[in-house]
């Protein structure tokens, strides 16, 4: 039969195990709010990118759409009416002056439907633009899974929280009971949730402050 611990040895376990678990407690509810305060930064940041990468696609949408309205008025008049064309021709943005060039080099009006239809569908029109609205589309899909883990890692240590509390709740109410064989068994229990709730909490990220 295996030998109760004395209340000496008990009341010792019983001391330890309150000043871990209050420690790992205090560890838990820091790194939780650590990361609560990651997850409003990297919402913060998402939502600023994405903001700014709707405005920047909006600008993007109408430099197309003036590209589209020159190129089409400078087609009309290319025939009929050389000088109105040229009066367009000169009015291109800077952007879209290199896939104009390059689709005229494709001869398009002697190829025909072999030539690319239209300077649009040449690789030279890229716009700065679309190329920034891209980016911060990036930007804020990253921050938004970074807000996303955060918020995973903040939840993860508060239930941390709960289980390192619950372990100093088993050390405090063991020193209330009569017999020691109640109190081992009960500082048994909080002795392996304390345990196990530190082996989780190694393998969980740390953030720090700064």
């Amino acid at each position: 039969m295996a030998r109760v611990p004395s209340a000496r040895q008990l009341e010792l376990v019983s001391t330890v195990l309150l000043s871990l678990a209050t420690v790992a407690t205090a560890w838990a509810a820091y790194q939780s709010r650590q990361w609560t305060g990651e997850q409003a930064l990297a919402s913060s940041r998402a939502t600023a990118a994405r903001i700014t990468e709707n405005r920047t696609a909006a600008l993007a949408n109408r430099q197309v759409q003036i590209d589209v309205a020159t190129f089409t008025e400078w087609l009309d008049a290319r025939g009929a009416r050389p000088r109105l064309a040229d009066f367009y021709r000169a009015r291109f943005r800077p952007e879209f002056e290199p896939a104009f060039d390059a689709w005229i080099a494709t001869r398009p009006f002697i190829r025909g439907s072999s030539a690319p239809a239209t300077p649009f569908d040449m690789a030279e029109y890229r716009l700065k633009a679309t190329a920034d609205a891209e980016r911060l589309e990036t930007t804020a899909a990253a921050g938004s899974e970074r807000a996303k883990d955060a918020n995973s890692h903040a939840a993860d240590y508060m239930l941390a929280v709960v289980l390192s509390a619950s372990s100093l709740f088993f050390a405090g109410i063991s020193t209330k009971l009569q017999t020691e064989r109640a109190r081992g068994v009960t500082l048994g229990l909080g002795c392996l949730l304390f345990l196990v709730t530190v082996a989780w909490l190694a393998t969980l990220p740390v953030l720090l402050s700064g």
